[in-house]
């Protein structure tokens, strides 16, 4: 817990984080604008402070950071969630792509399940554009769980159990696992993932980077999160 004045001179000394959060995260199709996210980024900074237990061990910027983007994108999601239509769409894809593994005994090509699905290369995109949706906040998240919903990091960390040796492993054999199959991507694809979650830049300036289009950099992305999540899964099934 904080005294009036220490909270105000922390609040003050972390807003640089809340800027600096906001401005790298894509608000396309919100209702916010860049002074609702700040605000709300601020919210979640108070809220940093007040539940952050220092006996973890875990840096609080570290913490702080995962608070406040939670915070926002939790917001922004409240508006602008992937509708049950894009969920049931992207959902008849896998149903496709396993139904013509099972019959090709083999990985199908995306015109073979546009082909299953009888759709076409722009439904197909808008698909991407469903997982890109899905894959905003962690790469980790989505690659371990098929309808975007799992446990968030900052859950972990407010847990006030000791985590086990079990899951520290597993956790420790996916980070292993996600870090190989992304070196199987090619270039491009690579650099857009490691721009879009390590660097953080937004879809707009990796568009500028590539000189394509933003629409592009989303279904470039969720393409990329699609063939890296069967890359895992088959090497989970050998």
């Amino acid at each position: 817990m904080y005294y009036e004045n220490d909270r105000e001179k922390e609040i003050i000394k972390y807003l640089p984080l809340v800027e600096k959060i906001v401005n790298r995260i894509d608000v396309k199709r919100s209702q916010y604008d860049r002074d609702d996210l700040y605000n709300i980024g601020v919210i979640g900074l108070m809220d940093a402070l007040e539940k952050f237990d220092k006996s973890k061990k875990v840096p609080f910027e570290g913490y702080a950071y995962i608070r406040i983007k939670g915070s926002i994108i939790d917001e922004i999601r409240k508006t602008a969630p992937v509708s049950r239509t894009r969920m049931g769409k992207l959902n008849d894809y896998y149903r496709a792509k396993e139904k013509l593994e099972a019959s090709f005994m083999r990985t199908p090509t995306e015109k073979e399940i546009c082909s299953e699905l009888k759709i076409d290369e722009k439904a197909l995109a808008k698909i991407h554009e469903t997982v890109h949706n899905l894959a905003s906040v962690s790469l980790e998240k989505v690659m371990f769980s098929d309808d975007g919903n799992s446990i968030e990091l900052m859950d972990f960390l407010e847990d006030k159990s000791e985590t086990g040796s079990e899951d520290v492993l597993l956790d420790k054999e996916r980070q292993q696992l996600l870090t190989k199959n992304v070196t199987k991507l090619d270039k491009r694809e690579q650099t857009i993932l490691n721009l879009y979650y390590v660097e953080e830049l937004s879809l707009k300036e990796i568009a500028y980077i590539f000189d394509i289009s933003v629409p592009r950099v989303s279904q470039i992305h969720g393409k990329t999160i699609l063939k890296l999540k069967e890359s895992m899964r088959r090497e989970y099934d050998d």
